[in-house]
């Protein structure tokens, strides 16, 4: 079995692995990253930062993510601005992006990272519950990718990564909401980067499969996470795989990637099993947000 980077479960800065990093590979550059206070976000921040980018974290939590902005900004030495904000409202993602771009003149790279998930079948899913998961992560997306496009990227290119699922792509059960919301931004990071090619601003989706130490894994995994050693690398990927992932796209690295969609889940998304046994596990449940 292939053994993973190191990684730690919590939400907190890794050891020193530095022959792992290029301090030059973004120097100087500045990346958004919604959902930056936790879990993937805040791995992807770290992982910027140790490759030389200065870093703005977004989350509706402030104590959260002026937490997790000390961590990064003692663990790496580079700039980490911690920002309130709820990607389902236009007028506080204008206010963060102003301070950001007044804190650092500028803005590179934006990280769509915010979600929202449950399992729930779909005949118990309230049209509210349904919403809110299309409202976080499509709308959520598109709203902050429309700002940044006017208030910086049509003028200076940038570079836009979605960070998606595979759930769509064969109706997993109990996922219609997030399935479907996931989809829809696939479909819009294609049209933008169609779009907004010609401005050079290159957009690219990547789908992380099962991650350790998420709350991801803890929401939808469960007593089925052993389920992931039928995967053809049998085991579960870990936050700073899914961060070097995302390097790579975000990175002079890809300069000629636009309109992907990369899944890192090690193969999972081909063999494993869509069980249908939890629609009867989930059989009164009721999602009523």
């Amino acid at each position: 079995m292939a053994q993973p980077p190191p990684d730690v479960s919590e939400d907190d800065c890794l050891p020193e692995y530095r022959h792992l990093f290029c301090p030059d590979l973004l120097r100087d550059k500045v990346a958004f990253i919604t959902g930056g206070g936790s879990g993937i976000g805040f791995r992807i921040a770290e992982i910027f930062m140790r490759h030389g980018c200065h870093t703005v974290i977004a989350s509706r939590s402030f104590p959260r993510v002026s937490m997790a902005a000390r961590k990064l900004a003692a663990a790496t030495g580079q700039r980490c601005l911690p920002v309130s904000m709820d990607v389902r409202d236009p007028p506080a993602i204008v206010a963060a992006v102003d301070q950001a771009l007044k804190e650092f003149g500028k803005i590179d790279i934006l990280i769509n990272c915010a979600a929202g998930n449950f399992l729930c079948p779909a005949s118990s899913l309230s049209f509210n519950a349904f919403k809110t998961v299309m409202d976080i992560d499509t709308l959520g997306t598109f709203n902050v990718s429309h700002v940044l496009y006017k208030k910086f990227f049509r003028d200076h290119g940038g570079v836009i990564v979605n960070i998606t699922a595979t759930l769509g792509t064969r109706g997993q059960v109990l996922q219609v909401h997030a399935g479907s919301a996931k989809a829809a931004v696939d479909a819009m990071t294609r049209h933008l980067a169609v779009e907004w090619g010609p401005q050079n601003i290159r957009v690219n989706s990547l789908a992380p499969g099962p991650i350790s130490g998420t709350e991801g894994i803890w929401r939808l995994g469960g007593p089925h996470a052993d389920k992931i050693l039928a995967s053809p690398l049998q085991r579960l990927g870990n936050k700073t795989e899914i961060a070097h992932s995302v390097l790579y796209l975000a990175s002079p690295l890809a300069s000629y990637v636009t309109g992907a969609l990369l899944v890192v889940d090690g193969g999972a998304w081909l063999t494993l099993p869509n069980d249908m046994k939890l629609l009867a596990d989930f059989a009164s449940f009721s999602a009523k947000l």
